[in-house]
């Protein structure tokens, strides 16, 4: 991982140099301009030393568990990367301050930064000595091996930036023991009974595909249905409180007592058919002596237990026990076939590399995550004899100290075979919890703001980093948790047994230390802090000026305990509070001048001062759905930010929505690199500067008026590059003035919230007919109706369509061959819509149909059988009528002839909140291993 810290010194390196003209430029004494010469004299002579070692290292990252001098010199590189990352982060934020102030100020301040100049430049001299006095001895002390070896390069090829979605490829093995869970779990439902299914054996042997698989078919059967971590480290409340969120139980568990919260989950299940699977149980007193007797015993109840110890199984009902054992030599060539030759039609492994392959396998001992790993980092490579055994031999130089010794020396071998970018993007990821769903956008940001990311090949560095991401999926370093309805990733995991190792690595080489809240603790030499714990007060420590990130996973911190490390980690650039409970930031925040991320997402934040100005380096500005109502004016100074979020709820009746915040007049114009602006109230002034922001990839914008309309469309005329675009109306009695608005033929996402003028429509879509990468569009408070909802058909690429309360029509109806690439259609708050009509040909690509708050809809959709790609229908609060036929309570004919209409859906779900009703019915013909 020394080569990883290199590689993004080497980045802050040139960023220095290319300063170096200007500030030379700009110096007025003669003091200052012989101390910055030698400054930067130092860091372009350490640029240097690094570039033509970076090579080296890649190499020397296979030797350094086995060859004791090779470890020790790649420490010493790493830690005098950190010192020298240390100078060169000082310098450049010293540099930004004396920039501000008047006159006087500066050149005060320019003086006195002359003695830190020095300062910098003999401690760097003193480091690069120590650099050549490294070299000398590593030359000293040749490896045997070694110059064979570091002339290698790197062979393997660049994995598809399109995502492959393979864990399905790791259902190898287990359809016995899949028919045989099911079985247990949905074989007798229509009996009010409790039971405990337990899944149990080693790491990596595969219980979470196995649970996964069987829990993603039968959760359907099920009126509610959780799937929540245990861990080893867990607390009983905070447990509770995701089982509650889990199960989603609307309630405000911060402050609540463990019996109040008990009785909260006891109600919402009671009479319920629900599943709650607890995932890597470690303690059998974990069920016995807290969560046996939270849950209600009057009804149908099914837990699923996994765990890596017997004791725990031994919960299990009747005898519902599975122990999994590694794959047999059949499963394990079938699941590494699939793996290794992904690419390949028949996934058939080339004679010539068969008895490679079985010694790979002989590696693995039977676990699919081993199996998984080897694979595709074979899959990346040549399908050569010398390509595979160049990867073989790496694997033989590995140490076997980990329990399970495959794993650990597979994971080393993927690991290094990564690029330098790509190790710090995975270690980074073992920051977050276990089974944590890890957000492709906040991931991507966490990366850039890090300086992981740089770009390449005419791509931005968002394309880059996620190209990076689909290539870590690629390799089975990250698991898919759930993707778009275009396949493009939305959300990953990272393998408890994968983040272990990667949490290891990490804590090793400085990159990053998880706080879990017990044991002795100290965060000095990290470099990156992550907080799952309420119990900060160990983290009361100052003097860790090295600290580069703090990431806080617990909702319910102390943020002043946090101000002594604040305080003292002046060079912080990465701070992340996303869901805490904190309603102001300390004032040691806004001493963070290095800061570049700041995530304030899903906090109770009130307000930002005019201090936040003094954060130059602020790059991401996260205040989604918070309690801000505006922005302070010194936002505009944060010339370098690129995202900026800041929205608040709003009740629209039975919705809620982002609404936007107020922003002081001439502060976004000088916000010139943003790539996103949401969400803000309009002004005619805003708007104008708006008009700057060319750069912008998403905008979104509340409380227009038809005043706002030219200076709308102007700001809109400038934004080559949009994709995501919102507007929202400041009354739902006026018209959207979107006939003098022209869409930039980039945009993907389109939100309007306010009336369509229904006389206009068809000459506004046809003007429409351009936005060729249009596939998402959301309507709110449009008042569409029979008439106007046709024009809407002209948009034949559109993949998702919501309407919210924008449908006045009885009857809706859906043409031949309209929206031929929809694949959901949502409809809610529709009061008068009593009639669907779909003819035969019309949405031939639907996947997913959900009616809600339309209580005069007394039939099912006419023509519901001809839609053949329908996996799931959802109703919600029709009519009393449809409500019996579901019931089957009217005539018996009538009841037949309408469920036959929808028999070839997979899943359709029926509910009347009134009624307190809830159906949901199964078909199964399209599920693997159905019983």
């Amino acid at each position: 991982m020394a080569e990883a810290v290199v590689g993004v010194l080497i980045g802050k390196l040139g960023a220095a140099l290319a300063k170096e003209a200007a500030t030379y430029g700009a110096s007025l004494l003669c003091m200052e301009a012989s101390a910055l010469k030698g400054l930067f004299g130092e860091i372009r002579k350490a640029e240097k030393e690094f570039e033509s070692m970076k090579a080296y290292l890649r190499q020397a990252e296979k030797f350094k568990d086995t060859d004791e001098t090779t470890g020790i010199f790649t420490k010493n590189i790493r830690e005098l990367s950190f010192q020298i990352e240390d100078v060169v982060d000082e310098f450049m934020y010293k540099l930004e301050d004396d920039k501000h102030g008047g006159f006087a100020a500066k050149m005060k301040k320019r003086i006195k930064h002359v003695k830190v100049w020095h300062r910098l430049a003999h401690k760097l001299r003193d480091i690069n000595v120590e650099l050549e006095e490294a070299a000398k001895r590593r030359a000293r002390y040749v490896i045997p091996g070694m110059q064979g070896q570091a002339g290698r390069g790197d062979h393997a090829r660049p994995t598809n930036q399109n995502l492959c979605f393979a864990r399905e490829d790791d259902v190898v093995g287990i359809e016995d023991n899949a028919t045989k869970l099911k079985q247990w779990l949905i074989g007798d439902l229509e009996e009010k009974n409790y039971k405990i299914a337990t899944v149990w054996g080693m790491g990596g042997v595969g219980k979470t595909t196995l649970v996964d698989h069987v829990y993603k078919i039968v959760k359907l059967d099920f009126d509610a249905a959780a799937w929540v971590t245990v861990s080893k480290s867990y607390q009983f409340e905070d447990l509770l409180k995701r089982i509650a969120r889990e199960f989603s139980i609307v309630t405000d568990a911060t402050n609540m007592e463990i019996r109040g919260l008990v009785e909260i989950i006891r109600k919402h299940l009671e009479g319920k058919r629900y599943i709650l699977v607890l995932y890597d149980v470690w303690e059998k007193d974990v069920w016995i002596n807290n969560i046996m007797e939270v849950f209600p015993t009057n009804c149908t109840s099914r837990f699923v237990l996994t765990s890596r110890k017997f004791e725990v199984a031994s919960l299990a009902t009747s005898n519902c026990r599975i122990e999994l054992e590694p794959l047999g030599d059949k499963h394990s060539w079938e699941l590494f076939c699939k793996a290794a030759f992904r690419s390949s039609d028949d996934k058939r492994c080339p004679s010539e590399l068969q008895d490679l392959a079985v010694k790979f396998l002989q590696k693995c001992e039977g676990l699919p995550i081993a199996i998984a790993c080897i694979g595709r980092l074979l899959s990346v490579k040549q399908p050569t004899y010398s390509e595979w055994d160049s990867v073989y031999m790496d694997l033989e130089l590995q140490s076997n100290n980990n329990v399970i010794q495959g794993v650990d020396s597979i994971l080393k071998v993927s690991l290094e075979d990564l690029p330098h970018e790509l190790k710090n993007c995975f270690l980074h990821c073992a920051i977050f919890p276990e089974d944590y769903k890890l957000g492709r956008r906040r991931l991507i940001r966490h990366w850039i703001t890090s300086g992981f990311i740089k770009e390449k090949e005419n791509k931005t560095l968002e394309q880059v980093a996620e190209g990076y991401l689909n290539d870590l999926v690629n390799r089975s370093l990250l698991q898919v948790v759930m993707k778009n309805e275009f396949g493009r990733l939305r959300c990953c995991r990272m393998h408890d047994i994968i983040r272990h190792f990667a949490l290891d690595k990490a804590a090793k080489e400085c990159f990053c230390t998880a706080y879990e809240g017990h044991g002795t603790f100290s965060v000095h030499e990290t470099r990156r802090l992550s907080i799952n714990s309420t119990n900060i007060v160990p983290l009361n420590q100052s003097g860790v000026m090295q600290l580069r990130a703090i990431y806080v996973f617990t909702s319910s911190v102390d943020i002043d305990l946090l101000r002594p490390i604040l305080a003292s980690s002046t060079l912080l650039s990465t701070l992340d509070l996303q869901g805490t409970k904190i309603k102001m930031l300390p004032n040691e925040v806004f001493s963070l001048f290095n800061l570049r991320f700041l995530g304030l997402r899903y906090t109770g934040i009130e307000t930002l001062p005019e201090a936040v100005g003094r954060l130059q380096n602020l790059e991401v500005l996260d205040a989604l759905d918070t309690g801000l109502l505006s922005l302070p004016k010194d936002v505009g100074k944060l010339k370098k930010l690129r995202y900026l979020y800041a929205t608040v709820s709003v009740h629209e009746g039975s919705f809620w929505r982002q609404g936007g915040v107020k922003v002081p007049r001439g502060i976004i114009k000088n916000l010139t690199g943003l790539h996103a602006l949401q969400r803000v109230k309009a002004s005619s002034e805003t708007l104008r500067d708006v008009a700057a922001l060319t750069d912008l990839r998403t905008f979104a914008v509340d409380d227009v008026t038809s005043e706002h309309s030219l200076v709308l469309r102007s700001a809109l005329q400038n934004m080559s590059s949009l994709v995501h675009l919102s507007i929202g109306m400041s009354n739902e009695n006026e018209a959207l003035p979107l006939e003098q608005l022209s869409l930039p033929e980039t945009l993907s996402k389109l939100v309007l919230i306010g009336q369509l003028e229904k006389k206009r429509m068809p000459e506004l879509l046809s003007s429409w007919l351009h936005l060729n990468c249009l596939t998402r569009l959301s309507l709110m408070l449009s008042k569409l109706d029979e008439n106007s909802f046709p024009n809407l058909m002209v948009l034949r690429n559109l993949c998702s369509l919501n309407l919210f309360k924008a449908y006045e029509g009885k009857t809706l109806c859906f043409s031949v061959q309209s929206f031929p690439r929809l694949r959901e259609l949502f409809i809610w708050d529709a009061p008068q819509l009593s009639q669907v009509e779909i003819e035969e040909g019309a949405l031939g690509s639907l996947v997913e149909l959900r009616f809600a708050g339309c209580p005069e809809l007394k039939r099912l959709p006419h023509g519901i059988e001809y839609l053949t790609t329908l996996d799931e229908l959802y109703l919600e609060d029709a009519a009393d009528e449809l409500i019996k036929i579901i019931r089957q309570e009217g005539e018996a004919n009538e009841c037949n002839e309408e469920l036959m209409k929808i028999s070839h859906i997979r899943m359709v779900d029926f509910k009347s909140t009134e009624k307190n009703f809830w159906r949901r019915i199964v078909n199964r013909e399209r599920n693997a291993f159905a019983g």
